[in-house]
């Protein structure tokens, strides 16, 4: 059967099983909207390139699922390149199909030309630029193969016009053979026996949860692991939920906004056993300071990642939910000997540790029962009247701080946000591709910044269109608040460009603007009255405006390159700490 490259775009994605794609139609890629008219699979249209790829990254987080987005050449493909950073950065799979000019174009400067493939090479896991219609059905699919494989992260097909156009004999294989690409997956069976013996010989030892594990959907083998040897649990960031926060070996996040225990767990541990995380700044703080005492096993299917920051004790290769199995296996066969207990640390002293830290440096904040409403009794009322059922979707700054630290996640994918890259404007399209993907029985809340939200509101029109109800809730403070934050702590209070005035844009006339209803919250004592009128419409998008304290400031702190150890519980031993080196 012949059939056009654009023709085979759609049958290759129908092949791989995709149900959702986010896209965008343009000159280039035009040839492939045609055919798109019977494909198998719903087309949301977005607004703004960028808002198709962080749909596609907040389909795949919430899903495990490869993400698709489809656009045009020149300006809509740039568009995509902070999404694909973005992805990158947090290990999401995405693949983006991007239209290009013919190929007797390419080179000429030719109307919306750009070398997508060059700009996005150090962006993308893989992207290829294709010059035959015989060639798309593989290409797409080996793309696919190496988005959701070894380490997930984005890949690009960047497709000329011509060879949308051309025809080619449909053919389709579900095998890939890529010999230059083989993930390993399996950890090696000395190091795992090593890394069992360390465990076994540490006394306060501290699991390092890291995106990884949601990832690979590691949760079941990492409570398996973390209950059979009683070790405490820090979950990062991009880990959230991965071990639930009510368990009572959860310690917390780590991090410049972490919780203390969970910092002070890392800094007197003296094994860290890392699981699919990579010691980033934000979490280490200054590196040479961070878990002085600690030997390190590291667990990560990306071997670059191993030994990049940390020196390690016991480097283990390997996909971190098979390494899980692995270790729980060697666990039941001694188990099964009778033997467990030479390999059972004792860490009754340290979790009694952990708890004391927990009890006695829990999260802070100064609530009045009536008048101004502080943004951590925002999120916590929002957590309140959702959930654990809901999904979770934040921007980038002192909202996302602060889901992060106040809601106790107990399972994967239940929260998601741009952690790497830290990028504005992900909340809104990434909260609209995760309902598309979890379906309307799950509820999918996003929680965001006033900053953040006006980068990329447009696309509550994409959720109006096509009846996606996603309910919004815009922490509004007035400000940038986190770099407002900065300004006061680290540049003496001298504000610079960082008010967004509470009423530019008026958030209720927008959401009379989109047709959705729209509620506004100002003082403590509307809170839970009014979130749960928005929380009974659940047929149509919401837009709840949460009208916050602008003085608020995210604690605990670990200032941009002090070590772990000179964390910060209030802004008060902040100044206290300034007015002694002052003295």
């Amino acid at each position: 059967m012949r059939i056009t490259g654009a023709q085979a775009v759609m049958k290759s994605l129908e092949a791989l099983g995709v149900d959702t794609v986010f896209g965008y139609p343009g000159g280039a890629i035009l040839p492939a909207y045609d055919p798109m008219i019977e494909a198998g699979f719903e087309h949301v249209l977005v607004r703004h390139e960028q808002g198709a790829v962080h749909m596609a990254e907040g389909y795949a987080q919430a899903t495990g699922r490869v993400g698709v987005c489809i656009v045009t050449s020149g300006p809509a493909a740039t568009n995509l390149v902070t999404g694909l950073a973005d992805a990158l950065m947090d290990s999401v799979p995405v693949l983006a199909i991007t239209g290009q000019v013919a190929t007797t174009a390419i080179g000429s400067d030719a109307f919306q030309e750009a070398d997508v493939t060059g700009i996005t090479m150090p962006i993308t896991k893989h992207n290829e630029l294709v010059y035959s219609a015989e060639r798309v059905p593989e290409a797409i699919k080996e793309a696919f193969h190496v988005a959701r494989s070894g380490r997930p992260g984005p890949v690009l097909v960047d497709i000329p016009k011509d060879v949308l156009n051309d025809t080619m004999e449909w053919a389709w294989n579900d095998d890939v053979d890529l010999p230059g690409y083989r993930p390993t997956v399996r950890g090696h069976g000395k190091m795992i026996r090593e890394a069992i013996d360390l465990v076994a010989a540490a006394e306060r030892p501290v699991i390092y949860a890291g995106g990884g594990l949601a990832r690979a959907g590691a949760g079941d083998e990492l409570r398996a692991f973390a209950e059979r040897l009683q070790l405490p649990v820090v979950t990062t960031l991009m880990a959230r939920g991965v071990f639930p926060e009510t368990h009572e070996l959860a310690v917390g996040m780590p991090g410049m906004h972490g919780h203390y225990a969970a910092v002070k767990a890392f800094q007197e541990s003296d094994l860290l056993i890392t699981l699919g995380a990579r010691f980033d700044d934000r979490v280490t703080g200054k590196l040479d300071d961070f878990a002085p005492h600690a030997r390190v096993v590291h667990v990560d299917v990306d071997p670059a990642e191993i030994g990049k920051n940390r020196a390690v004790d016991v480097p283990i290769v390997g996909d971190v939910k098979v390494v899980l199995g692995q270790i729980l296996k060697v666990l039941d066969d001694k188990d099964a000997k009778g033997t467990l207990a030479a390999l059972t640390p004792d860490t009754a002293d340290w979790r009694r540790r952990i708890a004391e830290l927990k009890r006695d440096h829990p999260l802070r904040v100064d609530q009045p029962e009536t008048g101004v409403l502080k943004p951590q009794t925002a999120i916590t009322g929002i957590y309140q009247e959702w959930g654990d059922d809901a999904v979770y979707v934040a921007g980038v700054g002192q909202h996302q701080m602060w889901a992060a630290q106040l809601i106790p996640y107990t399972r994967a994918r239940q929260w998601i946000n741009s952690g790497g890259l830290g990028t504005m404007g992900f909340a809104v399209p990434a909260a609209i591709g995760a309902k598309a993907g979890v379906g309307r029985d799950t509820p999918v809340v996003a929680i965001d910044g006033d900053g953040c939200f006006q980068m990329t509101f447009q696309e509550l029109a994409t959720a109006v269109q096509h009846d996606i109800p996603v309910t919004f809730c815009v922490i509004n403070n007035g400000y940038l608040g986190m770099v407002r934050q900065w300004q006061h702590l680290f540049y003496d209070d001298r504000l610079s460009h960082v008010a967004l005035p509470q009423d530019l844009p008026d958030l209720m006339k927008l959401a009379d603007a989109y047709g959705i209803p729209g509620f506004r919250v100002e003082a403590v004592e509307d809170l839970a009255t009014t979130l749960t009128k928005a929380h009974a419409i659940t047929d149509q998008p919401v837009l709840v405006e949460l009208r916050v304290d602008p003085d608020e400031m995210v604690f605990p702190m670990i200032p941009s390159g002090a070590s772990n150890d000179e964390i910060l519980e209030t802004a008060d031993e902040w100044h206290a700490r300034v007015a002694a080196q002052q003295a």
